[in-house]
């Protein structure tokens, strides 16, 4: 018999609940556009320890099979974002992680132990920082408001097996989404309809308190209900409406309720953030649906017809987009005079980085960025351009330690392991090879892999105590930790 791997033993046992909810006839009557949003579990469905589990396992799934962005300049921008607004925000129970997919629908969500995604959709439609901030509040509000345990147990009234369904559903969502949202569609169809009201009750609750988190936060509280405005009139005749308006569904009602909650605070001229705008001309250029020539052509309009909010995303675009082309000297060019005015801004520094390797400016690349380091010694965009310019200058020994420090900093950062895998081979070292490909692998959910991983580097260090012994403690939370996501 064929064996089964962790993450097809999930999406077996995810299609196991939700046949078992089917089975059990709850009515009929909730619709796929008032699914519940994944927001954290309550005391009496999930406590707090519980809930961590079930969200490090969901995240190890979509870090496993979904197109997470990993780009340490983005992810940077992304985490100081969410994590200025989760500082205003109430009822805090969790640490908070935000991470972004390249998808270019519209959509946004948030699920147990304080995890909130974001489309990169999201950013290409949101005109500025005010609106991306108030879908983020959005979705923090559903985590600290517990909203999605809240959904649970009004499942578990009407029976258990709609809840595992549910809960199984989820996370067949994830691991296998066109699949997982029809299964998600289907077991919601079998809930009550008072399930319906909790899930508007929720959305009213996250616009409320999500607006006043946005005010208290220094953002333009008309940030809401302008994005949804905007959401409303592009989508209002549209057949198929993105993602975000059939998990979050907007009525007129909503829209003037967001629009009076605003007005409740003092409406005051936002001063404009040109990270924001820096991040958003980034995923223009690499991960939207526009070729290299078109995204060039996109900021060579905006100069032209001055046509931009900031005129150093503009430029910055078009650098990225030259660069793309390699068109190395006019990208370098652009490149210069947005850093005579901010030489230590870290999209400036990462692009300028790529620009060096390119032309085998190794030793000025590092120098450059050894100094970044001093000034920014945990930042992992400077780590992350550090070891890969170690790399390139065949210093791998050198890029392990900046690897090290990266992984120490997030251990679940998947970028770090990923590198050291390539890093290990140019050393030779076969042994820890295998350990980071295993902790690569247990951060996507293959535990099964993992542990072969780690069994492969055990052989290799059987002279060597202080190693076997490591490896032998590692086997062993790796087995466990492979039972405990299977019993979830």
């Amino acid at each position: 018999m064929k064996k089964q791997t962790t993450k097809q033993r999930i999406k077996r046992l995810a299609a196991g609940a939700l046949a078992l909810a089917v089975s059990a006839g709850v009515s009929a009557h909730m619709t796929a556009s008032n699914l519940p949003d994944l927001g954290t579990a309550a005391v009496n469905t999930l406590s707090i320890e519980k809930e961590m589990q079930v969200g490090d396992a969901y995240m190890r799934v979509i870090r496993g099979s979904a197109p997470m962005v990993t780009d340490p300049v983005l992810e940077q921008y992304l985490s100081e974002l969410g994590n200025k607004l989760v500082s205003h925000a109430h009822d805090v129970k969790t640490p908070f992680t935000f991470f972004m997919l390249r998808q270019d629908e519209i959509n946004a969500f948030a699920f147990f132990g304080g995890h909130v995604g974001i489309h990169t959709g999201l950013f290409l439609n949101a005109d500025n920082e005010a609106q991306l901030a108030s879908v983020l509040a959005h979705e923090i509000v559903h985590v600290t408001q517990r909203h999605l345990a809240r959904s649970m147990e009004a499942q578990q009234k009407t029976g258990p097996a709609a809840m595992v369904g549910m809960l199984g559903a989820i996370l067949l969502a994830i691991a296998a989404p066109q699949a997982g949202m029809a299964a998600l569609a289907t077991t919601q169809a079998l809930a009550q309809q008072s399930s319906i009201n909790y899930t508007r009750a929720h959305e009213r609750e996250a616009d409320r308190i999500g607006i006043a988190m946005l005010a208290e936060a220094g953002f333009d509280p008309q940030g809401a209900p302008e994005f949804f405005a905007k959401l409303a009139a592009r989508y209002r005749y549209s057949s198929k409406p993105p993602q975000m308006l059939l998990t979050h569904p907007l009525p007129e009602s909503r829209i003037s309720e967001a629009r009076t909650r605003a007005a409740n605070y003092p409406r005051r001229r936002y001063e404009q953030n040109l990270d924001y705008h820096l991040a958003r001309a980034r995923i223009w250029v690499r991960y939207s649906p526009l070729n290299d020539k078109a995204a060039l052509a996109r900021y060579d309009m905006q100069l032209k017809k001055r046509d931009y909010e900031f005129k150093e995303a503009a430029l910055y675009g078009r650098a990225l987009a030259l660069f793309r082309l390699k068109r190395y000297e006019e990208s370098q060019q652009v490149l210069e005079e947005l850093i005579k005015n901010d030489k230590n801004n870290l999209f400036y520094v990462d692009l300028k980085t790529d620009l060096l390797l390119e032309q085998d400016k190794n030793d000025e690349a590092i120098a450059m960025l050894k100094h970044q380091l001093k000034l920014k010694p945990t930042s992992q965009v400077v780590l992350a351009n550090l070891a890969n310019a170690y790399m390139q200058d065949n210093q791998p020994e050198l890029a392990i330690n900046k690897l090290q420090s990266m992984a120490f900093l997030d251990k679940d950062y998947m970028l770090p392991y990923s590198m050291m895998v390539d890093a290990y081979k140019k050393t030779g070292e076969k042994a820890q090879r295998h350990l980071a490909q295993a902790e690569l692998m247990a951060l996507a959910a293959d535990y099964d892999n993992a542990i072969d991983q780690l069994n492969y580097a055990y052989k290799l260090t059987t002279e060597e105590p202080l190693q076997t012994a490591r490896i032998e403690a590692r086997l062993r939370q790796f087995r466990k930790a492979k039972r405990d996501f299977e019993d979830l």
